[in-house]
């Protein structure tokens, strides 16, 4: 996810392509749904039909709101810069009525510094609420995940690593309030994987299809509220 010698054997080994209208999997929908983020988008590690936006949309659909799957612009290692990158070379065609973003932990991992991360925060909220044609009511951001818990953090300073993850979130929930964008807190949720080994995925450091249907669920009641309006 976050770690240069770890992202680049998992990019080799099981590198997503990002979901979109020309997958033959795709279900179309009045809804147009764009998903923006990093490794916990894409479903590293798990199947696609387990990734949190993709269980989302499927929870939609049963409460009668008829949103297409989601168009995935995500990808194992990225931060917001990186994000921002991919999503020029993709170019998706808008407008969308939902718009989801998830991004932030490879920030911290890297040691960048909050003031970067607003920054370029701001210019992905911004770019969302272009893509959800200049609605900020129908754009939701996600909390990071606090990747403390995973089995892979053992041994490091995992106090440190929750302080600096809420300092993230602290951010993106401001930059959110400013913009008039929904936030969404999962990362209580994420911490109920310390010792839970079936919220963990294989790989001992992502989440696992059972948190991030945990994730959809508790994004749901938001998100349906943000397109029956």
């Amino acid at each position: 996810m976050f770690l240069t010698f770890l992202v680049t054997a998992c990019m080799s080994l099981t590198d997503h392509p990002n979901a979109s209208a020309q997958d033959p999997l795709f279900q179309q929908g009045k809804y147009r749904y764009l998903a923006l983020g990093d490794s916990y988008t894409i479903g590293e590690s798990v199947p696609p039909e387990e990734r949190w936006s993709v269980v989302l949309a499927d929870l939609l659909r049963q409460k009668n709101v008829d949103v297409s799957s989601p168009e995935i612009i995500a990808r194992t290692g990225w931060t917001t810069a990186e994000l921002m990158d991919g999503i020029a070379q993709r170019n998706p065609k808008g407008p969308y009525d939902l718009v989801s973003l998830l991004i932030g932990v490879n920030n911290q991992y890297r040691g960048q510094g909050l003031e970067r991360y607003r920054t370029e925060l701001q210019q992905l909220l911004r770019l969302g609420i272009s893509y959800a044609g200049g609605r900020s009511e129908r754009v939701v951001m996600l909390s990071i995940p606090d990747w403390g818990v995973s089995p892979f953090a053992q041994g490091r300073d995992l106090d440190k690593i929750a302080r600096e993850i809420d300092a993230f979130n602290q951010v993106a929930q401001e930059e959110c309030k400013k913009l008039g964008v929904a936030y969404v807190d999962i990362t209580p949720l994420s911490r109920k994987a310390k010792g839970d080994a079936s919220l963990i995925a294989n790989d001992k450091l992502h989440f696992s299809g059972k948190m991030y249907r945990q994730w959809a669920e508790t994004a749901l009641p938001t998100v349906q509220q943000m397109l029956e309006k």
